[in-house]
């Protein structure tokens, strides 16, 4: 292949060559013009010079025939300007230069020219006439003059023959550059024939190359796109597989609590049909049982990040603070606690609530991961996460963050096991011992808080899970004010709207309000409780459900409030479907109680909205 490319290099070089002398004798062409142009401005300086002369002596000669001042104008013109002349002439002709001996000649005679004329003009000026015009007349000044034109045309002739060779010069170095250009356009024209031949040739062998590319390619895109198929089967496969998980789960413990509560419900159904009162351990236990069940639903939705949260400005410090004594009883004294609390902690906007029960399910794993005996360390600091850290976890937004950590001295977890450690109902500890929601709970309320949560665990050195929420930078939240009476001891004697779609969870809710003490006015739909609430002014509360078919629970409300603007509104529901939630927080001023309630949870919150 290297010789083929001998004839394109040379061809180039060639070229490159041609085109090089060209631009030399352009710059000798250049050369050429600027001393042409040079010889003639000489020339011009010369003719003025001789010009001032013959000024001067025409002055002289008529102020001398006429004795009129107004003659000598002309001669005192030339005798002014004649230094600054001289001066370009010495700028011009320098020492040394061909014309030097002319200059000089000029220079004297004009010297001896210029001493004649003034002494003719002092004569004349001091009465002797005849002496000036003797002067005049022995032809003196006519010799100076003489001289002058003499050296002058000797510097015309000097200047012509150097004009002429360079002329000459020029029109031969317009010739070189003629055939140097024909020569260059050949060049070029022979290499572009030869490059066309090249390119044509190797555009073949191009051809035939991508030929073979493009079929390799189209191999590789149908082994792409079997891959990502298989990919997508594994993928489908791998999401059956954690959504049998995730039920198997929910139906193995849900099974465990209805049998729990259809066991207890049977018992205490026999014993009253046999007279026998005596069933309040059954009652306990189905009750039990159910409250399980609505923990277990709360869990799911922290995992899904559907849970309503009620955000408020946290300082961690205090919180962690505020939970020793819960820790301690819930933990055991065979756990020593420590607290390592960070100076100038930032302030963080998550739900109180929701950070209390993460550490609790945090430090509660850890308790179990140490056998209930060992060291348990919660700190807290100010953290940033860079964009590298982002980038090595998309899921993470760069910025800065509170962290809460919890470290214990357990056994530790090996990567597989850290890997799965958030999926829901996965857990390593022994049957009965938990459910395998707890870290999967404290996933999902990060999340939706916008933070971040990592495991640092290695087999034998105990384990670290940080909770990274978001820093707060807005301004403080004012206070929320206590309100007067939010007891759920306080006897009801207002009427309440009872608003739900189900016939069974709008009995049962209402026999809870006529338990309390309330006077229950009932409504299956939106559009009947508009209409018994026109119909009835002593109706201080609406205990509606939100999702309803037709007119939702937020609607209902604002409609509601049109016809009276001090009517009390509370939300109820076991999925919010974003009606009172958004972006996963509770709307401001919103009274939310989630199902299934207990009757003291709904007494204590109809009592808080109605205070």
């Amino acid at each position: 292949m290297r010789w083929q490319a001998l004839p394109l290099l040379a061809g180039f070089a060639i070229v490159a060559l041609i085109i090089t002398a060209r631009a030399i004798l352009a710059e000798a062409q250049v050369a050429d013009r600027d001393a042409s142009r040079q010889a003639i401005e000489a020339q011009q300086l010369l003719s003025s010079l001789l010009s001032l002369a013959q000024d001067a002596e025409t002055g002289q000669r008529g102020y001398l025939l006429t004795g009129e001042k107004s003659y000598l104008l002309p001669y005192q013109h030339a005798v002014d300007a004649l230094p600054a002349l001289l001066k370009r002439v010495d700028e011009m002709f320098p020492d040394g230069s061909d014309r030097a001996q002319q200059v000089v000649g000029i220079k004297d005679a004009l010297t001896r020219k210029q001493a004649e004329l003034a002494e003719t003009i002092r004569l004349y000026d001091t009465g002797n006439t005849a002496k000036a015009l003797d002067i005049v007349r022995g032809g003196r000044g006519k010799l100076e003059m003489d001289q002058i034109r003499a050296n002058i045309d000797a510097i015309r002739r000097i200047d012509g023959a150097s004009l002429a060779a360079r002329a000459e010069r020029m029109e031969q170095i317009e010739g070189w550059l003629r055939l140097g250009s024909f020569a260059a356009l050949l060049g070029i024209f022979l290499l572009g024939i030869y490059t066309i031949r090249q390119s044509s040739r190797r555009f073949q062998e191009v051809a035939a190359a991508q030929d073979a590319l493009s079929a390799k390619n189209a191999a590789l895109l149908n082994e792409i796109d079997t891959r990502e198929k298989a990919e997508s089967q594994l993928r489908q496969v791998q999401k059956m597989e954690a959504v049998g998980q995730l039920t198997g789960g929910i139906a193995h413990d849900f099974n465990n609590m209805l049998a729990v509560i259809t066991s207890a419900m049977n018992l205490a159904q026999r014993k009253l049909a046999r007279g026998e009162h005596d069933v309040q351990s059954f009652v306990e236990a189905a009750a039990d049982a159910a409250a399980r069940a609505a923990n277990l639903t709360a869990r799911l939705l922290a995992f899904s990040r559907q849970q309503p949260l009620a955000p408020q400005i946290v300082d961690a410090n205090r919180l962690v603070t505020g939970m020793s004594d819960l820790l301690r009883r819930t933990l055991g004294h065979a756990i020593e606690i420590e607290t390592v609390l960070a100076g100038g902690l930032w302030k963080t906007h998550a739900d109180p609530s929701q950070v209390e029960n993460a550490i609790i399910n945090l430090a509660v794993n850890a308790r179990d991961a140490m056998d209930e005996k060992g060291k348990l360390t919660i700190e807290t600091a100010n953290c940033h996460l860079d964009e590298a850290y982002a980038a090595a976890h998309p899921e993470v937004k760069a910025g800065q963050y509170v962290m809460i950590a919890v470290t214990d001295t357990g056994a530790g977890m090996p990567a597989d096991i850290v890997a799965k450690a958030f999926e829901p109902f996965f857990t390593t500890k022994p049957a009965g011992k938990g459910t395998g929601l707890g870290l999967s709970q404290v996933f999902g309320f990060v999340k939706q808080s916008g933070g971040h949560v990592k495991i640092y665990s290695e087999p034998g050195e105990g384990t670290t899970i940080k909770i990274y929420l978001p820093r707060f930078t807005g301004p403080e939240e004012a206070a929320q004010p206590v309100k007067a009476d939010g007891r759920s001891d306080v006897p009801a004697t207002e009427t309440v709207l009872l608003v739900e779609d189900d016939a069974r969870v709008r009995a049962s809710t209402a026999a809870a309000l006529l338990e309390l003490g309330y006077t229950v006015i009932e409504a299956a739909g939106g559009d009947e409780a508009l209409q018994k609430l026109g119909q009835n002014a002593a109706i201080a509360l609406m205990l509606t459900d939100i999702v309803m078919p037709g007119m939702n629970g937020r609607q209902l409300a604002e409609q509601a409030r049109k016809h009276s603007l001090s009517l009390k509104v509370v939300f109820m529901t076991g999925f919010t479907r974003n009606a009172v939630v958004h972006n996963g927080v509770l709307d401001h001023d919103v009274h939310f109680i989630a199902k299934p309630f207990t009757l003291e949870q709904l007494a204590a919150k109809l009592r808080d909205a109605l205070a």
